[in-house]
């Protein structure tokens, strides 16, 4: 019964997905190039964009991310406390930290080298003799100091509200660690931490039970005013981007996580399918958190002591799917402004973009900012970022869905080399799966 319950979920947000994206179409199809269709009533008239697309699709697509947005904080801080002050030994965290921001940046530089090495063979912007008719203006990206000295909140309900991932992350550890150092009193406070634990987890089973509604709100809403002549003369780098993103999430993943841990790919990759979805409605690593630890700790069998603190700290800097498209949009800016790049300029963006994984941390428009940061480490007009703004945006859905594929891989990583990591749960097709459907006529048993 339980694998009928699942696939049950699974089927319905595979179909809020589909369903989305063909609705989405045929509105596109009715209202082309963002115009209405209007159809007099006998006492007024009804405007489908108004009620369907700025209305209905809008205002429940916008309430389910909201609901994911309003669990991330608390989920982070009480599960990262209740991983901390769980663990025996606290130098512990130096190693778990070093491990898995090692493995952050070991993939993140895979991607954009085999990114870069794929744009090159394909070469999709040459002959395309494109020129930027309108300019991006980037940010300035935070150096590395600043990264490091914001990490520690002068005041922490300030970084709650304001969402700062690291900030509240540096703090859930000191409080952690010190509740772990306070006996009698840390016990008695960690016990009201595991139970507020088990609560937000029931949360985030009732939001995935109402996700089809909000996947297909937010996929009819974007694909009503999203053409496929967006992509024009770069459907070839869009190509290049997509294909990239799928090989990183289903050869490079699964050969990392057979290497460093034996397991079953094919296993770890189904158990990832819900989450995959989740990620490619919202377009957001952090809005996708409490999925992605439901997964990683009651489908995979990692430990709560560590998925506590990989899940958000990825989420934070793993940028795998943003380095692909950096990679693939440098060489592609570089042949549509016929400028030729040295060895020593290859080797400059995949370093810069590396490192700017974790020096842009948390700062919005992340993706937008290290690319602009990388062209002009390389002498390429930044101005070239106009070009693709066009189809960056189901890229983003794409990319987004493969850095939470990457964050959940290290977490599996970390937690079998930490021996925080339950065989038997990875490998029962089961696990995690009576939690995922709730009798809201029957709230108690």
């Amino acid at each position: 019964m339980a694998t009928d319950q699942h696939s049950s979920l699974t089927r319905r947000i595979v179909t809020g997905m589909v369903t989305g994206i063909l609705v989405g179409a045929f509105l596109q199809w009715l209202m082309p190039n963002g115009s209405d269709l209007v159809i007099p009533l006998y006492l007024f008239d009804f405007s489908v964009r108004a009620f369907f697309v700025d209305g209905v699709f809008e205002v429940i697509g916008q309430i389910f991310i909201s609901s994911l947005q309003m669990l991330v904080v608390p989920l982070v801080f009480v599960s990262l406390i209740c991983g901390t002050c769980s663990l025996r030994d606290t130098t512990k965290l130096g190693k778990i930290g070093g491990k898995a921001v090692g493995l952050y940046l070991i993939t993140t530089a895979i991607a954009i080298s085999f990114a870069m090495t794929l744009a090159m063979i394909v070469s999709p912007g040459e002959g395309v003799n494109m020129t930027a008719e309108t300019t991006f203006t980037s940010k300035e990206a935070p150096s590395l100091a600043t990264v490091l000295i914001d990490m520690f909140p002068s005041n922490p309900f300030t970084a709650f509200a304001q969402g700062n991932m690291l900030q509240v992350i540096v703090f859930a550890l000191l409080f952690g660690i010190a509740m772990a150092l306070s006996g009698k009193a840390g016990e008695r406070i960690a016990s009201i931490f595991q139970d507020m634990n088990e609560v937000i987890m029931r949360l985030v089973t009732i939001l995935m039970n109402v996700a089809p509604y909000g996947v297909f709100c937010l996929l009819a809403g974007l694909f009503t005013d999203l053409s496929i002549e967006t992509f024009g003369n770069l459907i070839v780098y869009f190509l290049v981007v997509f294909f990239a993103l799928i090989i990183h999430a289903f050869i490079t993943y699964p050969v990392l996580l057979k290497v460093f841990t034996g397991l079953n790919p094919v296993t770890f990759l189904k158990k990832m399918r819900d989450t995959a979805i989740f990620a490619f409605s919202t377009s957001s690593s952090n809005a996708t958190i409490p999925v992605t630890m439901e997964t990683t700790t009651k489908k995979m069998g990692v430990n709560n002591s560590i998925a506590s603190f990989t899940v958000p700290l990825g989420a934070t800097i793993n940028m795998d799917g943003t380095a692909i498209m950096q990679g693939v949009a440098t060489v592609f800016i570089a042949q549509v402004f016929s400028q030729d790049l040295t060895l020593a300029d290859y080797l400059t963006v995949i370093l810069t973009a590396t490192l700017a994984s974790i020096g842009t941390a948390g700062v919005p428009g992340v993706g937008l900012i290290m690319l602009a940061m990388v062209l002009e480490q390389v002498g390429l007009p930044v101005e070239g970022i106009a070009l693709i703004i066009g189809v960056d945006r189901l890229l983003d859905m794409t990319r987004t869905a493969v850095n939470v594929t990457g964050d959940s891989m290290v977490t599996v990583i970390v937690g079998k080399s930490e021996d925080q990591f339950d065989t038997d749960t990875f490998n029962d097709p089961e696990a995690g799966r009576n939690i995922e459907n709730i009798d809201f006529h029957h709230l108690k048993d």
